[in-house]
């Protein structure tokens, strides 16, 4: 799993509550990641008033460590903050907050501003500590309407959702689940004691739980899942439209996506969940009882593919309104996951059709998220059986995996029929992972750190900063590098580079919004637009325009490996849709030409993943997975924001609908 998955993590925590109520001693909480142990908070309210919290998690290594210090007014809000440490990928934080005489002033190195208060406001902090957000919580409770603006913008509102009674080591305790909305996508699910302190913020990723109760988790979650379930339930009920007869899109500049180009002024047939015509209009027959879509300017295309995700139940949404209608996922909890699957396909929850494979990791404190952990073969055949009888379709080999193990896992997963991806496992080189047997190969840095020796531990950071450093070093014309391409040919390797991920990671600086969201930024809700202002990797003095030339770098890799014929698939690891709109942009700009670029986000994905029967162009028989678009992408790459409709297995959406039931414009 990439370091983008830093942004999910940052985001959950971001919303936390936690203890507001005075205490005498620290508060201790530990901080969970895939149920793992992996980190913890303090909260201490000393004798002054002033409250002082500490925060860090490890998560494979990266991960912040945070000190702040905060100061509240009677009605909750903060007149004082400063927070000093690192942030996730150990880059400086230095963050203040003040308010004096009605004057709001803020600096966090992305952010300088100040702003003239006319009533009561709530900031929220750019790297904000669990416990500092918690109290956003406590002051919404005892604010009018149980409503507060935030700073730098938004609103946010908290409503309770329920309680409990939980039970460990002979102990009870009886807490209070509430909901935090206007912080993200979604609200935020807390649960709080009785006296209206912070007792955890749960997920099936990340949690935030009172020391000592890290056993009541899955309780808690199970029934904070129940409630988001009901929501969810009603807003796929509500958004939803189920044609009932046969759907016909007339006038439509289709997206041949084994051709490769348009084909102006056709009509497509849709019955059920199956294209049953596709031709010019003078030579498909419109039923006569079909609802009629005419799609005059708009391109039509196959439902798009993101082939690297890790889907949380509320981002279902985010993928069918960009018109991404099958995913891939590439590291889950498998409860939740299958649960995710379940709702969809029941119809109640809005998503794409997922695609799941299964991730193995050796143990250590480097390990990835899962609890399919090895160190010798019986463990590693134990695993894939695991996932075979799960029905996934292939294994993700992660950082971790033992290199001598690597060759027998793969023999044996395939053997079970199950294709094998993964990151190059430490200690390895990405032309021995090649030659062990993998199917695919996940992230373009892999394909660079192929080159650089030194960097032996790709556990380590150091698979971004080295990539970051000397990407624009590596002679593309070298025998090397021509030697190695080859023989991702000559296997058939399928390359996953998720290249928006490394490019933000290399171009992006704090204050500036980020390339790679700024076409979509100021659709964004405040509070989810604010960290794409945080910069990516810390840059070294001097270094700012090598970073920004390996960043090219890699997009001239991208290029190679087309050319050759290497497959590539468009995945993701980041925010969904919006985040994979951007990586064909990027292939674009890589030089790949546009129709090449929607094939391998269509027809190229699907033969991938074999499933080009059903998937993956618009063609009788195949299910109906469509995407109307105001303009034509084959065209003009960007053109590819512009949804107007999607369809999903028959079903028709609205993508305006879909944004504005999320808060985006």
């Amino acid at each position: 799993m990439s370091s983008l998955r830093w942004i999910r993590i940052a985001t959950a925590l971001a919303c936390l509550v936690a203890q507001t109520v005075l205490a005498q001693a620290p508060v201790r909480y530990t901080v969970l990641i895939a149920g793992t142990n992996a980190g913890s908070q303090t909260s201490t309210v000393h004798a002054d008033g002033v409250r002082e919290f500490t925060f860090e998690y490890n998560d494979r290594g990266r991960g912040p460590k945070l000190n702040s210090r905060v100061r509240l007014a009677a009605d909750g809000t903060p007149i004082f903050i400063d927070t000093q440490g690192n942030d996730y990928l150990k880059a400086p934080v230095q963050e203040s907050f003040t308010v004096e005489k009605g004057l709001a002033r803020w600096n966090n190195g992305a952010e300088n501003d100040e702003q003239q208060l006319t009533g009561k406001a709530f900031y929220v902090s750019l790297q904000a500590i669990p416990e500092e957000i918690a109290l956003l919580a406590n002051a919404l409770l005892r604010a009018p309407g149980r409503s507060l603006p935030l700073l730098p913008a938004g609103t946010a509102s908290v409503q309770r959702t329920g309680e409990a009674t939980l039970e460990e080591g002979g102990r009870k305790r009886h807490v209070t689940a509430y909901e935090v909305s206007g912080l993200g996508f979604s609200p935020t699910g807390v649960w709080l004691d009785d006296d209206g302190s912070f007792f955890a913020s749960v997920s099936s990723w990340v949690s935030v739980i009172r020391e000592g109760w890290a056993s009541t988790a899955a309780q808690l979650l199970e029934q904070q899942d129940n409630v988001d379930a009901q929501r969810t339930r009603e807003t796929a009920h509500q958004l939803t439209q189920k044609p009932a007869g046969p759907l016909a899109i007339v006038n439509a500049n289709l997206f041949d996506a084994v051709a490769t180009q348009s084909l102006p002024d056709t009509t497509i047939v849709i019955e059920g969940n199956r294209i049953k015509a596709v031709g010019p209009r003078n030579q498909v027959q419109v039923p006569a009882n079909a609802e009629i879509i005419d799609a005059r300017g708009k391109a039509v295309l196959p439902g798009l593919w993101d082939m690297h995700v890790h889907i949380q139940s509320e981002e279902g949404i985010q993928h069918i309104a960009a018109g991404v209608t099958t995913v891939r996922d590439l590291a889950n909890d498998p409860d939740q996951l299958q649960a995710i699957r379940r709702n969809i396909d029941a119809g109640d929850m809005i998503g794409p059709r997922i695609m799941r494979l299964g991730i193995i990791d050796g143990r250590g404190p480097l390990a990835g998220p899962t609890k399919m952990l090895i160190d010798n073969p019986q463990e590693a055949h134990a695993a894939v059986d695991t996932y075979k009888q799960w029905g996934y379709e292939g294994i993700k080999i992660y950082s971790s995996v033992k290199k001598a193990l690597v060759p027998d896992l793969i023999r044996y997963a395939h053997g079970k029929g199950l294709r094998v991806d993964g990151h190059v496992p430490a200690y390895m080189t990405a032309r021995e992972f090649v030659e062990a047997g993998a199917d695919e190969l996940q992230h373009i840095n892999f394909v660079f750190l192929n080159f650089f020796d030194d960097v032996q531990d790709t556990r380590s950071p150091a698979r971004f900063t080295a990539v970051a450093d000397r990407a624009a070093t590596l002679d593309l014309d070298s025998k090397s590098v021509r030697d190695f391409v080859q023989l991702l040919k000559d296997r058939g390797t399928v390359i996953d580079p998720t290249v928006s991920v490394f490019h933000g990671m290399f171009t992006d600086r704090p204050g500036t919004i980020s390339a790679d969201y700024a076409a979509i930024a100021a659709r964004l809700p405040p509070q989810v637009r604010r960290p794409l202002l945080a910069g990516g990797l810390p840059v070294p003095a001097g270094k700012d325009q090598r970073f920004r030339d390996s960043a090219q770098a890699l997009l001239r890799m991208i290029k190679l490996l087309h050319d050759a014929g290497i497959p590539l698939v468009p995945g993701t690891d980041s925010l969904p849709g919006f985040t994979l709109h951007r990586e064909l942009e990027l292939y674009v700009a890589a030089g790949i030409p546009a129709p090449e670029v929607l094939r391998i986000a269509t027809l190229g994905a699907a033969q991938a993943m074999k499933r080009d029967r059903d998937n993956g162009s618009v063609s009788v028989g195949k299910l109906a997975d469509l995407v109307l678009v105001d303009g034509d992408p084959a065209r003009t790459i960007s053109d590819i924001r512009r949804t107007s409709l999607v369809i999903k297995d028959g079903n028709v959406y609205d993508p305006a609908a879909l944004y504005r039931s999320i808060g985006v414009h």
